[in-house]
């Protein structure tokens, strides 16, 4: 009872509400949100303590920013927002702010990557079938994700896809990554696509996710595994996180002699083969499920293989798998 009460007085004031509105559509840093609402941040930095405080808003540092959105699991903020007259002037005002800066900041995030010569699609720079890949990734999933995790999330694509299914989105959707501009451009794409409220994404090392045990149904790795120096320790930690009889997906290289990419896409690994990752799997607790190809391409005739498995009831081994070291 007292924290309804809590929850419901740190509400109820107009620009607690404004913000809860913003932040129910996307993720937003206090700088965005000053300009959102024309207001100054000691004074707005006063209701997003109090909201926080209230368990209405997740706060998440993310360098020299801090963004703030309304957490899945905040039924009664989701409830409220909903509630609010879509009529009124002043939401109206801020939605339409809201989307010329969502737009403004998804064409600077991109205007980044370009300068610094980070844009590029790495299945595109390898003469991957992109739509292939992403068709077989879907296929794969489970009919209903409930809530997916996907590291290594990079600019949100996989995010998109599974939002944008029909009748079999998840119920709320994370992407992780490392990278602070990639999630820039991440976040960017999911506000301008309307696909922000029941995505997020926020930074985090794959090797220690700031996520509890158990808390996702599905987590997927999409061309992850090959930067990683130890991917036995990264598909424990995906483990780790993923529920009791939840699904992992992998999708990676299976093993090629394309050794460039080891220098020019600084990959650490030249691909996979079944027996490698079918032992990390089960030393992860989880059970392997048939592999297949899911594209062919490129010079080369690099193979992009699907990796599935289950999460088993009990762990099939107590202690951390020993570290691996790239070739």
């Amino acid at each position: 009872m007292e924290e309804l009460l809590a929850q419901l007085r740190a509400a109820a004031e107009p620009t607690r509400l404004r913000l809860l509105a913003l932040c129910a559509r996307g993720a937003w840093c206090v700088s965005d949100l000053c300009a959102l609402l024309g207001q100054s941040q000691p004074r707005l930095s006063r209701h997003l303590r109090l909201l926080t405080e209230a368990g209405l808003l997740h706060r998440m540092p993310e360098g020299a920013n801090v963004y703030f959105q309304v957490p899945a699991e905040a039924g009664l903020a989701h409830m409220i927002a909903a509630r609010l007259p879509e009529e009124d002037a002043q939401l109206a005002a801020d939605r339409r702010a809201a989307a010329r800066l969502a737009a403004e900041r998804a064409r600077e995030a991109s205007e980044t990557f370009q300068r610094q010569g980070s844009d590029w699609d790495e299945m595109r720079a390898l003469g991957l079938p992109a739509a292939a890949i992403e068709a077989a990734l879907l296929e794969a999933l489970p009919a209903r994700p409930g809530r997916l995790l996907d590291i290594g999330t990079g600019t949100g694509r996989l995010l998109e896809l599974t939002a944008g299914r029909a009748g079999a989105a998840p119920d709320t959707a994370l992407g992780v990554d490392a990278s602070r501009a990639m999630l820039a451009l991440a976040r960017a794409r999911l506000a301008e696509r309307g696909l922000a409220q029941h995505c997020a994404v926020r930074q985090a090392d794959m090797y220690r996710l700031p996520i509890a045990d158990s808390s996702f149904d599905t987590v997927t790795l999409q061309m992850v595994l090959h930067y990683a120096e130890d991917p036995a320790a990264v598909l424990a930690e995906a483990a780790r996180v993923l529920a009791p009889g939840g699904r992992l997906l992998i999708a990676d290289l299976a093993p090629h002699k394309r050794g460039e990419l080891l220098a020019r896409q600084a990959h650490r690994w030249p691909g996979f083969d079944d027996a490698q990752i079918a032992g990390w799997l089960g030393a992860a607790g989880c059970a392997p499920l048939p592999a297949r190809t899911a594209a062919m391409g490129g010079e080369g005739a690099l193979e992009v293989r699907l990796w599935p498995a289950t999460r088993l009831p009990a762990a099939a081994s107590l202690s951390t798998p020993a570290a691996t070291e790239a070739p």
